[in-house]
């Protein structure tokens, strides 16, 4: 994998380079549109091998306060796992920010500094990745990616969740939108990514990296696996 290696060193540092002051922007937009809070999101995520690091992106959601039964210790701010369109802690600015995967190009630096490829697994927050089984764990094998078949497959991942939020509390479902969140996410796009991911590591192609990489840039679809993501 040198061409990857090679790649991700090269392209991030360019794009470093030359989409500067548009990170800039994005950032002092954030602390305008969204005060109280941060321009980055820094969260701990599972990489390679399953070591944590520290993600980068801009922030979408408006802090959330400590609520007791929470996993942050008080007067943390702290958000969501899994997000939902329509979510009220997505801020009209986040919302636009997440829909054109802005909020993702300060992952640019973790690329930078080996953390992460252009394309691989979305990188997890630690307990998701302690679940895998057997060779499930291929995935923990690769870098976490900004983009990749899982990703591309998933693009309206919090469109996705809404709609089955809904049509859940349509038949009656009475719990917490986080808790059928949660479960859509466990239950079946989780299992989903996993399958996909691996499948990316058994049969890695530089060429079908390129070609994700274009396709997410330009919101197109590709074959893949036998499906259209």
């Amino acid at each position: 994998m040198i061409f990857k290696f090679l790649f991700d060193r090269i392209v991030s540092f360019l794009g470093l380079l030359f989409l500067w002051p548009v990170l800039l922007i994005v950032a002092i937009l954030v602390k305008i549109k969204m005060p109280g809070g941060p321009a980055f999101f820094v969260q701990k995520r599972v990489g390679k091998g399953g070591e944590l690091f520290k993600c980068h992106k801009f922030r979408t959601m408006i802090p959330v306060k400590y609520s007791e039964g929470s996993n942050a210790k008080k007067g943390d701010k702290v958000w969501s796992t899994v997000s939902v369109a329509g979510d009220s802690r997505i801020t009209p600015l986040g919302a636009k920010l997440r829909h054109y995967k802005l909020d993702e190009l300060p992952e640019l630096w973790d690329v930078l500094i080996g953390n992460m490829s252009f394309v691989g697994p979305r990188p997890d927050v630690p307990g998701y990745a302690d679940q895998l089984q057997g060779d499930n764990r291929d995935v923990l094998k690769l870098r976490p990616g900004i983009t990749g078949p899982a990703t591309l497959k998933y693009r309206l991942e919090d469109e996705m969740i809404a709609e089955y939020v809904v049509k859940k509390q349509q038949d009656g479902d009475t719990r917490d939108v986080q808790d059928i969140a949660v479960e859509y996410n466990d239950t079946v796009i989780y299992p989903d990514k996993v399958r996909l991911n691996c499948y990316y590591y058994r049969h890695y192609s530089f060429v079908k990296d390129i070609k994700m990489i274009f396709c997410t840039v330009l919101g197109k679809k590709m074959e893949y696996v036998g499906e259209k993501i």
